[in-house]
């Protein structure tokens, strides 16, 4: 990804900032919200990636989707502004989070399934996590339906496989061999 090291650049001075004035939880969420709108709508993330639009309408136009953000995330998009670099916007977002999670010892478990986790599954996936890690631990559910069934986990570099699939292909070696 293009910006990732100038990205990590500008989520650690915001995490610093924010920390020093006891808002990096708050600025957190701005973040998260970030991350999810623009993952979520194709049209924000071509407008701001799309090199025709000034840095003028870029920063007005987040500034109203996103009004009710900290002004530490606001002072975050007015740098991107001066500095015109609104297409590493979602990097950094991404970036302050891991950051965020690191330094207050969260740690994110990445399961992938085939269609998304009821509240059942995740409560006893979050209690099989608390007996593996001494971290506070967030659940990603990432659906796959290539998985088949069963499920991934993913803890740091750490990976347990339980798909059908994973299965399948054990399967299927065993009985090419």
């Amino acid at each position: 990804m293009a910006g990732t090291r100038a990205a990590i650049r500008y989520a650690k001075a915001i995490l610093s900032m924010a920390d020093s004035i006891g808002v990096a939880n708050e600025v957190n969420s701005d973040m998260i919200l970030i991350a999810s709108t623009i993952k979520g709508n194709s049209e924000l993330n071509a407008f701001i990636q799309s090199p025709t639009i000034s840095v003028e309408v870029k920063e007005n136009a987040l500034l109203e989707v996103f009004a009710t953000i900290n002004g530490v995330t606001k002072g975050l998009f007015h740098l991107l502004f001066e500095n015109k670099r609104f297409e590493i916007l979602e990097a950094i977002v991404v970036a302050y989070s891991n950051l965020f999670d690191e330094a207050n010892g969260i740690e994110v478990a990445k399961v992938t399934t085939a269609i998304p986790m009821d509240a059942d599954l995740e409560a006893k996936v979050l209690a099989k996590i608390a007996s593996l890690s001494d971290k506070k631990v967030t659940i990603k559910n990432i659906v796959d339906p290539a998985i088949i069934g069963g499920f991934i986990l993913t803890i740091g570099d750490k990976q347990y496989n339980a798909s059908i699939a994973n299965r399948l292909q054990v399967l299927r070696k065993e009985l090419s061999n």
